[in-house]
Formats: C-alpha cells, sequence, structure tokens
C-alpha cells in the first residue's frame, strides 16, 4: 500500500498535469518502452530545458482528467530515458511555463513563479494530511455533512486544489472541513442603526440571528438598541485587528460578546458552516485565500442572494419540478462602516433543509466523483454496484440507467429553468448536490447566491418579478456570455466529471454516456423554444466548448474574483460530445437508450 506521501504526489502531479495539457500544451500520444513492458504516454517537448518528458497514462479518459503514472525525461540529445520523480517533474513543468515569455518580465514573472511553486507544494502537503486523516466512506450510508467533509483531493481542475494561504496548521484541526474539527461562532452586539440586514422570510435576518444561539436569558444580554452579529471565529481574529472595526469598539458602538451557542462545522467551501440541529446554516468571509481568491462576501452577492430568493419563490419553478430545489440564501446581516462597502461583518443566511437525519442519502457530485483512496472503490462506483446488485442488471445496464436518472433530476430542470426564465446557473459540481438515498438519483440541489446570471434577453420578465434585480448589475449578463459560462459548470464541470468517473472505475464506456448526454440535449432542443434550446444546440454543435483556465489564473498570480478580465480565465477546449467515435455510433444502438 502506498504511502500518504505518495498517494499525494501522484494526485498533485496528475492535477497540475491535467491543467497543462488543457492550457498549455496538449502533448502528443506515444508508447514508452522499458524493460517492464510497453506503457501508452503522453509527450511533451520542453524547448526551454532542451529536454523531453513522457508521463504515464494509466488511466484515460474522453471528456475528464487523465490519470498518471510514472514520469521519464531525457536530454533532447540523450537516448538513454531516467525516471523522474513526480515532484520534480512538475516542477520542471512550472518553470517551463515560465520560461516561454519576454525576458523584460523575467523579475515579475519569476515572483509569480515562486508563488506557485510555494502553493502547489502547500496543497501537496495539505493533501497528505488529509490522507492521514481520511475516514473510510460509510458502506450503508452516506449524509451530507460526511459528503462534504470527504473531498480529500480537491478540484481536479485546479493546479493547487488544496492550498490554503491564511490558514496555519494548528487551525486547520477546527476549521478544515477534511478535518471535521467543530467549533463555537463568535458573536458581537451592534447598535442597530449601524447594521444592515434583508430577508426575503417571514423572519427578519436579526431574529434569524437571534435564534441561533438560544432563547432569551441564555446568557446573551442585549440592550434594546442593539443586534446580534454571528462571526466565524477566523474572521473574529482578523476583525479585531482591523483598526476601523477596533475604533467602533472603543467608541461603543460594537461589542465583542465571544463564543456563543451551538457548535458548527465546515462544509466543502470551508466558510460556509452546518450545525446538525439548526435551520440556517451560514457563510462568511474569510482570511484565506482558497484556491483561487480570497474569499469575500461581497454586498451585491447578499443583496442577490435575497433577491434570487424572492425571484424563485414567485415564478414557482421548484413547484414544477418536483426533483429539483434551489438551496436559498434568502437573508443577510452586516456591519455598516462608514467609507467602506463591505465592513468584514457581511453574512449570509442560508437555509438548511439538511438538519439531522434529513441530510441521509444527500451527497455532493463532488463527493461522488472524486478519486478514493488506493483499495476503495469511489462513492460513485459504490452506488452502481449496488443498483446492478439489488436490480440484477449489468454493470453497463445499471450505470446508463443511473445516468439517465441523475440527467432528468440535476441536468434537465436547469437548462429548462434558463429556457422559462433566463435563469443560469454556476452548477458545478461542489454547488451541486444529489439524493441518492436509494441507490439512484432521485433528487438534486443547487446552492450558491454567487452562481446566478440572468439573461439580458429575459430582463423585463425578471423585473416584473422582481424590480430590485435590476439595481444588482452583477445578475445580468448577455446570452452569449452565459452559454460559455453555463456549458462549463454543468456540462464540463459536472457532467462531464459523472461521466469520466464511470469511465475510470470501469462500470460503462465514456462514449455511451456522451452519446446518451448527446440525446438528452438533443430531445431538450426540440422541446424548449428559448434560451435553453439555444444553449443545448450551443454544446451541441461546436466543435470547442470552454473551460475555465485555472493554471492560467495561478501562473499570473490573479484573484478571480478581483480580476476585471473574467472573460480571460475561460478558453475554449476540444468538445467530447463531437469527438468522432460519439458522432458516428448511432444514437440508438443499445436496448437502454430513451
Amino acid at each position: 500500500m502506498p504511502s500518504s506521501r505518495q498517494i499525494a504526489e501522484i494526485a498533485t502531479f496528475q492535477s497540475f498535469a491535467n491543467c497543462y495539457l488543457r492550457e498549455v500544451n496538449p502533448g502528443i500520444r506515444v508508447m514508452h518502452r522499458t524493460a517492464g513492458g510497453t506503457f501508452d504516454c503522453v509527450e511533451w517537448s520542453l524547448p526551454r530545458h532542451h529536454m523531453i518528458l513522457r508521463a504515464e497514462v494509466t488511466s484515460p479518459s474522453l471528456c475528464g482528467p487523465r490519470h498518471f503514472g510514472r514520469v521519464w525525461g531525457r536530454g533532447v540529445s540523450d537516448v538513454m530515458w531516467r525516471q523522474i520523480e513526480l515532484i520534480s517533474a512538475l516542477h520542471i513543468l512550472i518553470h517551463e511555463c515560465y520560461r516561454q515569455v519576454d525576458e523584460a518580465e523575467a523579475d515579475v514573472l519569476r515572483g509569480f513563479e515562486l508563488e506557485l511553486l510555494m502553493r502547489v507544494l502547500e496543497s501537496y502537503q495539505q493533501t497528505a494530511l488529509y490522507i492521514d486523516r481520511a475516514e473510510p466512506d460509510p458502506a450503508d450510508r452516506d449524509h451530507f455533512i460526511e459528503a462534504e467533509q470527504s473531498l480529500v483531493f480537491g478540484h481536479w481542475q485546479h493546479p493547487t486544489p488544496k492550498s490554503r494561504q491564511g490558514m496555519t496548521y494548528w487551525q486547520q484541526e477546527s476549521y478544515a472541513p477534511e478535518l471535521r474539527g467543530q467549533f463555537k461562532l463568535h458573536y458581537f452586539a451592534a447598535k442597530r442603526d449601524h447594521v444592515r440586514h434583508a430577508s426575503a422570510r417571514m423572519l427578519e435576518a436579526h431574529e434569524i440571528v437571534r435564534s441561533l444561539v438560544g432563547t432569551p436569558g441564555d446568557g446573551v444580554v442585549l440592550g434594546r438598541d442593539e443586534y446580534l452579529l454571528p462571526m466565524h471565529p477566523l474572521q473574529a481574529e482578523a476583525l479585531l485587528l482591523d483598526a476601523d472595526i477596533d475604533a467602533m469598539l472603543r467608541q461603543g458602538v460594537l461589542r465583542h460578546i465571544g463564543q456563543l451557542g451551538p457548535a458548527f462545522t465546515a462544509t466543502s467551501s470551508v466558510r460556509t458552516v452546518y450545525a446538525a440541529n439548526a435551520d440556517w446554516m451560514l457563510k462568511f468571509s474569510l482570511p484565506v485565500r482558497i484556491t483561487n481568491s480570497v474569499r469575500l462576501n461581497r454586498r451585491q452577492e447578499l443583496e442577490a442572494g435575497v433577491a434570487m430568493a424572492k425571484l424563485i419563490d414567485r415564478i414557482g419553478f421548484t413547484e414544477r419540478f418536483q426533483s429539483f430545489r434551489i438551496i436559498q440564501d434568502p437573508a443577510y446581516i452586516t456591519l455598516d462602516l462608514p467609507g467602506r462597502s463591505e465592513s468584514g461583518f457581511e453574512v449570509i443566511l442560508r437555509e438548511n433543509p439538511f438538519a439531522g437525519e434529513k441530510g441521509g442519502g444527500v451527497v455532493t457530485v463532488a463527493a461522488l466523483t472524486a478519486d478514493p483512496l488506493p483499495g476503495q472503490p469511489s462513492r460513485l462506483a459504490r452506488l452502481v454496484r449496488a443498483v446492478a446488485a439489488r436490480d440484477g442488471g449489468g454493470l453497463q445496464e445499471a450505470s446508463v440507467a443511473w445516468f439517465q436518472h441523475y440527467l432528468d433530476c440535476a441536468v434537465e430542470p436547469l437548462i429548462r429553468l434558463y429556457d422559462d426564465y433566463g435563469i443560469a446557473l454556476e452548477a458545478h459540481q461542489q454547488n451541486s448536490l444529489l439524493d441518492v438515498g436509494n441507490g439512484y438519483p432521485s433528487a438534486s440541489y443547487y446552492r450558491d447566491n454567487q452562481g446566478f446570471y440572468l439573461s439580458e434577453r429575459y430582463r423585463a420578465l425578471i423585473v416584473g418579478h422582481v424590480p430590485e434585480t435590476q439595481t444588482i448589475a452583477s445578475l445580468y449578463f448577455a446570452d452569449s456570455e452565459i452559454r460559455d459560462r453555463f456549458a462549463y459548470y454543468l456540462i464540463v464541470n459536472q457532467v462531464f466529471s459523472v461521466i469520466s468517473r464511470m469511465g475510470h472505475d470501469r462500470l460503462c464506456d465514456e462514449s455511451l454516456l456522451l452519446r446518451e448526454l448527446r440525446a438528452h440535449l438533443e430531445r431538450y432542443a426540440a422541446r424548449m423554444t428559448g434560451a435553453g434550446r439555444d444553449f443545448a444546440r450551443h454544446v451541441l454543435d461546436l466543435p470547442t466548448i470552454v473551460s475555465k483556465a485555472n493554471l492560467t489564473t495561478r501562473l499570473y498570480d490573479v484573484d478571480e474574483l478581483q480580476s476585471s478580465n473574467a472573460p480571460t480565465l475561460y478558453r475554449p477546449v476540444p468538445n467530447p460530445l463531437r469527438a468522432p467515435i460519439v458522432l458516428t455510433v448511432p444514437r440508438t444502438d443499445h436496448a437502454i437508450a430513451s
């Protein structure tokens, strides 16, 4: 059995190499021969290093990540190949990226290079720690919070998936979801005229917060002119060091009460927290750079959550699609700080439909499709094999049936929502959850108030339902931009990950599932009449599909949430739905096709 260090090295190289293939150099496919046999490899020519690298492909994929094994290298004038340690090979690839640019920028780029290398190594170290501390997946049941905290390896399309700058090793024990720590929230009392809040529910935001710490008389004494503000402990530490906040504390406008209420634990996003018996989850700003960005709740995102809760309620969409739910962020509360658009106290209040046993069987798609630890099945493989054994069919039949159920409850409603109302969702695999309590997906959930794209084409319709969306500039986009982003988040990031997981697990041939996806998209295009139809045709007909350029973002040390060049963070890649093996085989060539 490989050590946690060896497993983490493979995972770290694999994440980086998949990004390198998509964004920097696709390489060429070659067969590498050694005394031990012949191995399928991708070969990269690295002219700035005057060398060639070959990485063993242990499991290919038409639409998702490749799995890698050993790496060999040789100088361009050498004959003999030598095996290279994975972290050393990764360092060579990073260096090659930066040696391809103008020498005039060398000093600035050297700083970027060292920053990226540091974050890659940090991500590797965190992954090794999480492997050491991982718990086996429950064989008999899944639960929302268990799945949230099981993501040992992170996002396969990111070069530093477990990098968290700003969280020390000793803070990880409490605040890293992978280590399953629990902690109480810090609370502040603020004068009411300095508090901004809104709610789309019967309860006001300050009433929701008050309910989190219990009933009056439990030790929380508030003045008649005060509201309670909850805060993540990490953010509370940072706020107490802020000069403007310190001034408010000294003036008596703000009071730091300390830790109160029930224990919470981190979900997969790190900054959204969950308590089993609480009706609400809370999403905080954090002084931590997670993957690409320091995670901040912006004022417009708070307002968008309330506006979108009103919109979803008023259009009644989830009443038509009983198997689809949006987990809403219908309230927020924050401290107003003169001269600053955000104070750091911005708190999003998210409904918690998974309290207690209600979370049984609900799993994020990211957890379903994640690579398992060596010797263990993936969550998805375990589900599909159980379904096949229960229903008496073969693995391929069970895989296709499972995939069809998944498309019906997790993909079709999202495209229909876009078609009917011009609302597209940033439905990547971490934002998307499935109820798989009965084996097959029976319901899907979407979360994230940062991930709404409203079509300019539908503006009049949407404003008729919720006039305040008109004033939230971050909500409306041109359909051309929405189609690209929606294609990435829903199709590339989410659906392709399900397909590639089944392929890596040898459950079903990827081309069969890609043809099944084509058939579903063709039906959507035939039945729909608006933006959803155009989106389906966009995905079906174009030779390329957009993917997020996370490595490029990291190469130039861009905080994507602060970048004014967001479109440059996406780039076209070959569309697997247009691959010859997918197009040339009739779509109705198997009995299971619907």
